[in-house]
């Protein structure tokens, strides 16, 4: 068992999310940074969709009653109570230990993996917490048990250190669509024109940016349709939103452009106040 001591802002069990299930309304959900996630399960020799833990912002303190291999990936934190702890390498917390995660140098999610995964009750085949639907075990608290999956049958760890990573640009690229047709002319090159800054409204349901506004050619609303993770979406305010892990299934907004999935870990790792930029040229 791992206790919950402080959660920090927002902690949550993540995994890489409920797929398939969209045409009946149920979001995705899973980790906001799944490449963080994945490489924190790499490091412990996990399958890269076993659950783990995503810390908003540092802050948390977890104890462990049993010894355990554990890694933490995403926003760069420092880690304190545990001999030779850091982001990015897989280490031993002893039975009895206490980890605690501090304020992340940049970012705003990290991730930890423990061998074995967190053996939470799945729902609808993940055990991903949603904050839009509710559905999955409830954002932790102070208090909260999470229990350790059997290690017996998993290989040997060998990996001994992921490369650090580095801070990448706030820059998203994006391609057009499906929805640019309800803007006026040249609102793309607005939006890819000048940076955003992000919202202190955001969430794990969509990074809310204030910046130049992109003006509608139509008037009304559009019939819900479906949406995807990276969709930005444009309400009637002409300030976008990003949709993250766990946006609605469907929308009645029109999305200007889609961020692209490479770029996603990116848009998931915004802190409020951050500037961003769009881009529909390929990186270098």
């Amino acid at each position: 068992m791992i206790e919950v001591l402080v959660p920090g802002p927002y902690a949550t069990v993540q995994d890489l999310g409920r797929r398939g299930l969209a045409h009946l309304g149920v979001p995705g959900s899973g980790a906001a940074d799944a490449e963080s996630l994945r490489l924190a399960n790499r490091l412990v020799g996990n399958p890269e969709g076993a659950a783990g833990i995503e810390v908003t912002f540092g802050g948390a303190r977890l104890a462990f009653r049993s010894g355990a291999w554990v890694a933490v990936t995403g926003a760069p934190c420092p880690l304190a109570a545990v001999p030779r702890a850091g982001t990015g390498v897989p280490f031993w917390v002893p039975a009895g230990g206490e980890l605690r995660l501090g304020t992340p140098a940049w970012g705003l999610r990290s991730y930890l993996a423990v061998r074995g995964g967190v053996a939470v009750e799945p729902v609808l085949g993940s055990r991903s917490t949603d904050s839009l639907s509710g559905l999955g075990p409830e954002p932790l608290r102070a208090g909260t048990l999470l229990p350790v999956g059997d290690t017996g049958e998993l290989p040997p760890i060998h990996v001994d250190q992921a490369p650090p990573p580095g801070r990448r640009a706030g820059v998203l690229r994006v391609l057009p669509g499906p929805r640019d047709d309800w803007f006026a002319p040249g609102a793309l090159e607005v939006l890819c024109g000048r940076p955003y800054m992000v919202s202190q409204d955001s969430n794990r349901v969509g990074v809310r940016l204030h910046g130049p506004e992109l003006v509608r050619a139509r008037e009304g609303e559009l019939p819900s349709e479906g949406m995807v993770t990276g969709a930005v979406q444009v309400p009637p305010s002409g300030q976008p939103i990003v949709f993250l892990a766990d946006h609605p299934p469907t929308g009645g907004y029109p999305v200007i452009a889609v961020v692209l999935t490479a770029d996603l870990p990116v848009a998931a790792q915004l802190r409020p106040g951050d500037p961003v930029r769009f881009t529909t040229r390929p990186h270098p």
